[in-house]
């Protein structure tokens, strides 16, 4: 199997500033470009920290042949 590499990007703002969430862009060595969905978990710590974890898992179960 090929070495993979895990994209992502957090960022820890106060709720009431978010306005908006897109999506990032990653180039590839062969000049394409491949979209990185970005995702809003909101809670207290332990809420966010439970929610990650279970997306995390959520995520790699996607991908049964890994």
């Amino acid at each position: 199997m090929a070495k993979l590499a895990l994209i992502y990007g957090m960022r820890l703002l106060p709720e009431e500033d978010l306005g908006e969430v897109g999506d990032a862009t990653v180039t590839l060595k062969n000049g394409k470009t491949a979209r990185v969905t970005m995702h809003l978990i909101e809670g207290s710590k332990e809420e966010i920290e439970t929610t990650f974890h279970e997306s995390v898992e959520a995520f790699f179960e996607l991908y049964p042949e890994i």
